[in-house]
């Protein structure tokens, strides 16, 4: 008989309803049922797409003698990470402490009946190996030391307690002064991590990093430092032509296994491909490079093919099994190849991505990556490169037909808003700069998806799937939602875009600032009750909730004219600045809206008839400044905010405004482009 996970909308937990343990989700029948019973509770955090949950349910949740063992001697919880990531951030920290390493998923944590955590690991064998007890082992020791050294767990939860409370800083003195030093220190440690032969920080496993990215990016172009803005735009390339970027179908997996991006970890996240998107099309905008151009189109098209529901909304990740083999779904043999190509497709393919060269995936198998460039190969085989360009197309072409045929990975099909606020930034920045409708109506249709059925009686729900939208929503649903509405508004003004950003900021103010010392917290004020209450401000592998909250709080505060979000922002800025002094390159979102408090960010109000504007966005939108606003408003708008309800005239005119400060109104693309350019080389009042 199906467990009670049978009735929950996360596809993890779903997975794991007809397992023969005694499965609780999150909530207090659980936690009633421990206190109750006086047993602790085995608290099991994965998601669907993770490999090396599947493994463990593989081998133990769905063995009746363990799935016994877990049900006679514990209270057992099963989380998706995804839809509680306030959870998982407690017990993933709790983890780190209890046993001073690194943590991951699957969690798997044993904690008293009041939720506080006395022992941990993420995976655990069946059976003894990999220098891991075997899981039905494990469960009995842990089991003995709660019953028989109650007194030492207490000792040991208070001492935790206390230091989970040290990890939210202390209020900062009231004479801190904010300056620009821990930008600059950031910008020299992403330097540092650089690795100049296969682009990327640091070493194997090697993760794409699209905050710190952006960070050196934005900054290398800022202060003209040609090597932070290679350590930017060399990885993307270098992510471009590896096995970390599917090669075929489009987008990004979660990892790279290897330092080379060679063989991923083959997961497929929403929330990396949509940072990835915006990041790729900003980085055209200084290129113009046409693989660069490539990649936002093939993640836009995967996006659009495989990840957008009927309704509108964008679902989470693609499994990294297929058959419950990792990788099998986009891995090919020689003999599959050459059944499905010519033998001059089969050419220009093979010595591309490295057919012609040693398997390097296993059982005498391939994953494709550039090995040689197209250029070099065309000039081996006699061919010009606009042919081997053609051939190449036309290869791929028929290899994704063929892909197609296999047993996909599976999908995980609830929508979150976090992510797709993400998603719908990525494409609505990458709409604009590319002047792609089609992108720009999926983001449109994902934001009012978002809009109508994740926003219920005034208030923003974190997930949906299957006609049911629950769950408090957290901080970087709501930062993340209100940086994806600014960018929206760039791509097409509406009404109803600038309300609910309205509602959203006023949302993060109300619910989830400290207004005494400053920052959010991860969860709102009104949220159930845990061990912890967070306040994040690194980066971790989607940017930092109080990073991006302290960046649009900012922008949005000066596009409308409120105070009260720029004072927001700096408060957040303030509370962190202690931290970043000391270790900057972990808070490059921060860094980021660190540097626009120095110097607030430029905002064009375009001003005439829609399709006068439109030529004057589209070639404002090919500049690189991402932190440039750029909004067309056509006349007759209602309600707008006064510093945004500039005067027009009969054809298009732009306001140019750098904190209270704006020049005189523009008629001329030639002198827009110049008060542009002088004002990013000059302070704004000398522009």
């Amino acid at each position: 008989m199906p467990n009670r996970l049978a009735q929950e909308t996360s596809p993890y937990l779903q997975q794991h309803a007809d397992n023969p343990v005694d499965w609780y989700p999150w909530g207090e029948e659980a936690l009633q049922a421990a206190r109750r019973q006086n047993k602790p509770i085995l608290l099991s955090i994965g998601y669907s797409a993770c490999h090396w949950c599947h493994v463990m349910a593989h081998e133990s949740f769905e063995d009746p003698a363990i799935a016994q063992v877990m049900n006679r001697l514990f209270v057992n919880i099963k989380v998706d990470r995804e839809e509680r990531p306030d959870i998982d951030q407690i017990y993933q920290a709790a983890h780190h402490m209890l046993g001073q390493r690194s943590g991951g998923w699957p969690l798997t944590m044993f904690l008293t009946p009041d939720q506080r955590p006395f022992f941990g690991g993420t995976y655990f064998p069946k059976t003894a190996r990999y220098n891991l007890p075997g899981f039905g082992e494990l469960l009995e020791k842990v089991a003995a030391v709660y019953r028989e050294q109650p007194d030492a767990i207490a000792a040991q939860n208070q001492e935790l307690l206390s230091i989970l409370s040290r990890t939210v800083p202390d209020a900062p003195p009231a004479g801190l002064t904010l300056d620009t030093r821990p930008v600059d220190a950031a910008r020299e440690e992403l330097k540092r991590m650089f690795d100049s032969v296969h682009g990327g920080l640091g070493g194997a496993p090697k993760f794409p990093h699209p905050a710190e990215l952006e960070l050196a990016l934005s900054r290398g172009v800022e202060e003209q430092d040609e090597v932070a803005s290679r350590v930017a735009l060399f990885t993307l390339r270098k992510m471009a032509e590896g096995g970390i970027h599917d090669q075929l179908g489009g987008g990004f997996c979660r990892y790279s296994v290897d330092e080379r991006w060679m063989i991923p970890h083959f997961e497929k996240m929403l929330y990396d491909n949509g940072p990835l998107l915006r990041l790729y099309a900003d980085a055209w905008t200084l290129t113009r490079s046409p693989l660069f151009q490539r990649v936002c189109e093939e993640i836009a098209a995967w996006v659009m093919r495989e990840m957008q529901s009927p309704e509108g909304g964008y679902y989470s990740s693609l499994d990294a099994d297929s058959e419950h083999v990792e990788g099998k779904f986009y891995v090919w043999s020689r003999k599959e190849v050459a059944a499905v190509l010519s033998a001059e497709e089969y050419a220009v393919l093979g010595a591309h991505y490295g057919l012609n060269g040693p398997p390097n995936f296993e059982h005498e198998h391939w994953h494709l990556h550039v090995v040689q460039p197209l250029e070099q190969v065309a000039a081996a085989l006699g061919l010009t490169l606009p042919l081997a360009e053609e051939t190449l197309a036309r290869a791929r072409v028929k290899l994704f037909v063929a892909r197609g045929q296999r047993v996909r990975p599976g999908r995980d099909e609830k929508i979150l808003t976090s992510w797709n606020a993400l998603m719908i930034q990525g494409m609505a920045r990458a709409a604009r700069v590319f002047g792609r409708e089609d992108w720009s109506a999926s983001a449109r249709r994902a934001l009012d998806f978002v809009r109508t059925t994740l926003w219920v009686d005034g208030k923003l729900l974190a997930t949906y799937k299957d006609g049911r939208a629950h769950l408090n929503a957290y901080l970087d649903d709501h930062a993340f939602l209100l940086a994806a509405l600014l960018e929206s508004m760039q791509g097409g003004f509406r009404s109803e875009d600038l309300e609910f950003a309205y509602r959203v900021a006023d949302a993060l103010l109300a619910r989830f600032e400290d207004p005494r010392a400053g920052g959010f917290f991860f969860t709102a004020s009104d949220h159930e009750a845990l061990i912890h209450r967070p306040k994040p401000g690194a980066d971790n592998a989607t940017p930092s909730g109080n990073g991006v909250a302290a960046l649009v709080l900012q922008r949005f505060g000066h596009l409308v004219g409120e105070q009260r979000y720029v004072d927001a922002a700096e408060r957040t800025l303030r509370l962190f600045f202690r931290e970043m002094q000391q270790r900057a390159g972990s808070f490059s979102t921060l860094c980021l809206a660190l540097a626009e408090h120095s110097t607030p960010p430029t905002i064009v109000i375009l001003r005439g008839p829609p399709s006068g504007m439109a030529t004057w966005q589209t070639t404002l939108a090919r500049r690189f400044a991402p932190s440039m606003l750029v909004l067309g408003l056509p006349a007759g708008l209602p309600n707008l905010p006064e510093v945004m309800d500039k005067p027009g005239r009969s054809g298009v005119n732009a306001w140019v405004c750098r904190g209270v400060e704006c020049l005189p109104s523009i008629d001329d693309p030639a002198e827009l482009e110049h008060a542009l350019g002088q004002a990013a080389r000059q302070s704004f009042q000398s522009a």
